[in-house]
């Protein structure tokens, strides 16, 4: 099993390193100019603006090749309306890499309830309007117009989400890959540098972009799949027991039963689907490297919820890249050919890449007007990349991998020094050291070979893996370091706490609640209720507890008064209105007034948004008797569970007042402590006579924020529900915005 990879930075310099590195990679001809280029090797085309910082994708991914020799320009925030932007830098002489940014473009310009945002935080003064939807479409479209030619690679997290059939929640259907919309040459997933490199050197070489098919991490368009590779098919949705009565390919003898504990213990919503190998006629065993998955057809996955399910399952369960096989999807005449996820790369490779020659500063032709995302991290520093809590509502796993990926201390503590030296307006404070969490720094399994043959969808729920080390002592040891640096007087830990992880390290609680915490500690534990939990495969409220005591304890020791911001998320698939309502409970016991509320926004790819579309649960198998999920859908629905949330906000109370009369809560509206809302006021008498009063004395909710005039009853709607499973079909949604 080949578990390495040729070291990113081992290949021979393409012949254009002699020009060596540029201050800023050019956006104009005028900059290739001053660098005495003719021409760019390699143009990037991007959504957001140019910060040459390793926070930003297109920087980083501009400094890999400028380092492999290549030379490298960037197309920053296009105007798409027409060509003349996609010309300004001439034809590249290997390929255009085409991405929408550091962020989706469509979850960037819209909120969960579908409304525009009216700013861009990758944008000069926030400034909105500034990329398109489904910005590497456009983009790709608008560069086929100019070179029709030209390979065109995409890439970046809207691409990657969107690999194979997605579930659109924009437009509320399937939507095919990417791939084929933006009519690329080749896609590539995940954090690439790998595939990029290596795809490069190829094309440098003179070998057609349309024989590279092999590349990990990449997905092409293939008119017939490859000789000489057994397929499994996956589309069987039958019962469990008699997929379980016949031999999987997916059991590994020996790696597979170590890393797996009994089913009572992982418990059924994580136990691996069993896929039909119905052309392998008795064989046990398959060589991964010539062994496909056939995925259902787009055709299918887009008429058919429960095959969406499916394929999302496995997608999921096909995520570690040492065992992950290919994926393949028919859509037309076409093959997508979704190769497996790349390797990580090793702490050398990743001290290589943030060591590279960034300015840390955005693009001088944007003057001084201030790029919100940058002033948000200029001062903080990324440790690590990957994240194995597998929660189902966050795409960052199907993204980035769950495989951590850590630099060394040297490294980061490199870094810390060069912000203080080079960044204008550093004061001493490092804002965060951090990355998807801030507590998973060189985490990961005790044994390679167990990691190897695992296909847990997370390594921390229903319970932490005993492989998987939860020893923080690299992470206490790196904050001392970092806190010992000349000119820095404060280290803050912004990104998010996996406090499941933290509670098993006292010790690291203890040094981050002393010295890295600043009044204020933000954790998710996104629910209360265990059924929403299951959902979302997080920890209970217990594990929540544990660390508030552990929290409360040492921020005593320490003679400060500090506190836990709990983040939650309303309208999440299989969430009840009970649920929310025990959620407020909880939050009012305990205090809490949250004013930062999340509503569940159904990105592509993450397994929430396949339970939001399907009504099943794809962490367990699926099949189309399954047992249906509540999704909350209806637009009014999300509102009042996201009121829930917000019980201490006198404009949601005429909804909650109303929503609890419904769900026969009636006893909560009151002014005891125990009671959620007040009960409503009387009106005056003289505002009796100019507006009559309505349903028997009661005033009008009309003028409360959320239109209850067309929301069914929470006994209606539990009826509906019912009604729908029994039937197998749900009540039809509004329709959403578009």
């Amino acid at each position: 099993m080949n578990r390495t990879a040729q070291d990113l930075f081992s290949y021979p310099r393409y012949w254009a390193e002699c020009f060596g590195p540029a201050p800023f990679l050019p956006t104009t001809r005028q900059e290739m100019d001053q660098l005495g280029w003719d021409s760019c090797d390699i143009i990037l085309v991007t959504g957001d603006a140019y910060v040459d910082h390793p926070s930003f994708g297109m920087a980083v991914m501009g400094r890999v090749l400028e380092a492999q020799g290549f030379r490298v320009g960037i197309i920053s925030q296009p105007d798409w309306r027409s060509t003349d932007a996609f010309t300004e830098l001439g034809c590249p002489n290997l390929y255009f890499g085409v991405t929408a940014g550091n962020m989706d473009s469509m979850i960037n310009r819209y909120t969960a309830d579908l409304k525009v945002r009216h700013d861009d935080a990758y944008t000069p003064d926030g400034q909105e309007g500034k990329r398109p939807d489904r910005a590497v479409i456009v983009y790709s479209q608008r560069i086929r117009e100019c070179y029709k030619d030209v390979p065109l690679v995409i890439g970046g997290i809207e691409a990657s989400l969107r690999r194979i059939a997605q579930y659109d929640y924009w437009s509320n259907k399937v939507r095919r890959s990417v791939l084929i919309d933006s009519g690329a040459d080749i896609l590539l997933y995940g954090n690439a540098e790998r595939a990029i490199v290596e795809l490069s050197h190829r094309l440098a070489q003179g070998e057609p972009v349309h024989a590279i098919d092999d590349l990990r991490g990449t997905v092409v368009l293939r008119e017939h799949v490859p000789e000489g590779f057994v397929e499994v098919d996956s589309s069987r949705v039958d019962w469990p027991g008699q997929i379980d009565a016949l031999k999987s390919p997916y059991d590994y003898e020996g790696e597979e039963k170590k890393c797996s504990t009994n089913r009572s213990e992982e418990g059924a919503d994580v136990q691996p689907l069993r896929i039909i190998p119905a052309p392998l006629k008795g064989r046990q065993h398959l060589d991964k490297d010539a062994t496909y998955i056939r995925l259902p057809s787009f055709e299918k996955v887009s008429k058919d919820p429960v095959l969406y399910a499916h394929a999302s399952r496995v997608l999921h369960l096909e995520s570690n890249p040492h065992n992950a096989k290919a994926l393949v999807q028919r859509d037309g005449g076409k093959e997508i050919w979704a190769n497996p996820p790349p390797l990580p790369l090793t702490t050398a490779e990743m001290d290589s890449v943030f060591g590279l020659p960034y300015q840390r500063i955005p693009h001088p032709s944007y003057g001084t007007r201030k790029i919100p995302a940058y002033d948000m991290i200029k001062f903080s520093v990324n440790i690590m990349r990957g994240c194995f809590g597998g929660c189902t509502f966050c795409s960052i796993t199907e993204h980035e991998g769950r495989i951590i990926q850590s630099r060394s201390q040297e490294s980061v503590l490199n870094e810390i020094e060069e912000i203080r030296d080079k960044v204008p307006g550093f004061t001493g404070m490092i804002s965060d050291l951090g990355g998807p969490t801030s507590n998973m720094y060189h985490l990961n399994c005790n044994d390679p070979d167990i990691q190897a043959s695992c296909r847990k969808l997370s390594c921390v729920y229903p319970t932490i893996c005993k492989n998987l080390v939860t020893d923080h002592s690299q992470t206490t040891e790196l904050y001392r370091k970092a806190r010992k640096i000349d000119g820095v007087h404060t280290v803050a830990i912004a990104s998010g706490l996996r406090y499941d992880l933290a509670v098993e390290d006292p010790e690291y609680v203890k040094e981050l609640v002393t010295h890295h915490v600043g009044g204020y500690l933000k954790i998710a534990p996104e629910h209360s209720e265990e059924g929403t939990l299951s959902k979302m495969m997080k920890p209970g409220m217990g594990t929540y507890d544990r660390f508030k005591k552990m929290f409360d304890k040492y921020s005593k020791e320490a003679g400060k008064k500090q506190y836990l911001i709990p983040y939650f998320i309303a309208a999440h698939p299989g969430c009840e209105d009970e649920d929310m309502l025990n959620l407020a409970r909880w939050l009012k016991e305990h205090k809490f007034r949250v004013d930062q509320v999340q509503t569940f926004y159904p990105s592509p790819m993450a397994l929430a948004t396949a339970m939001y579309h399907s009504q099943r649960n794809p962490l367990k198998q699926v099949n189309y008797k399954s047992e249906k999920l509540y999704i909350p859908r209806d637009s009014e629905q999300r509102r009042v569970q996201k009121a829930f949330l917000r019980y201490h906000d006198e404009k949601n109370w005429p909804a909650l007042r109303e929503q609890l009369q419904e769900m026969g809560r009636a006893d909560l509206i009151g002014s005891a402590d125990w009671q959620l809302v007040p009960a409503q006021e009387k009106p005056k008498k003289a505002q009796q006579r100019a507006k009559p009063a309505t349903q028997k004395g009661k005033v009008a909710a009309t003028t409360a924020r959320i239109d209850l005039s067309k929301r069914p009853t929470a006994l209606a709607r539990k009826k509906a529900a019912k009604k729908s499973t029994k039937k197998g079909q749900q009540r039809s949604p509004k329709k959403m915005a578009r």
